[in-house]
């Protein structure tokens, strides 16, 4: 496959795009959180013990830039900011949806080993 523009950044493959976009520590936890309800900043903080506050903010704007999840704000005091999958982020949850169960398996046959 010959490289491509996405955003104004050059890829070599397809894989290297979603990788990007999905891919390290973080991402796909919050999005794995958001399958099935619409969760608050402190909510998902809660929900994921070893992120730091920088990074949950930097995860969850990365993936509203991407188009992955849509944030509300509410005008009250104190800010009342909510998160919830779009469209795109349901999608894209079949993929991690098989990354994980993968990722089981191989949790599964590394027990079965010792």
């Amino acid at each position: 496959m010959p490289d491509f523009k996405y955003n104004g950044k050059i890829y070599y493959n397809p894989v290297q795009l979603v990788m990007e976009q999905i891919g390290g520590a973080w991402k796909a936890p919050i999005l794995w959180r958001l399958k099935n309800k619409t969760m608050r900043y402190g909510e998902l903080r809660k929900d994921i013990p070893h992120i730091s506050d920088k990074m949950l903010t930097t995860q969850l704007r990365e993936l509203e830039q991407g188009g992955y999840i849509s944030r509300k704000v509410f005008a009250v005091v104190p800010p009342k900011t909510e998160y919830s999958l779009t469209e795109q982020g349901k999608d894209i949850l079949k993929l991690i949806t098989s990354i994980r169960n993968f990722g089981l398996k191989m949790i599964e046959k590394q027990n079965l080993k010792k």
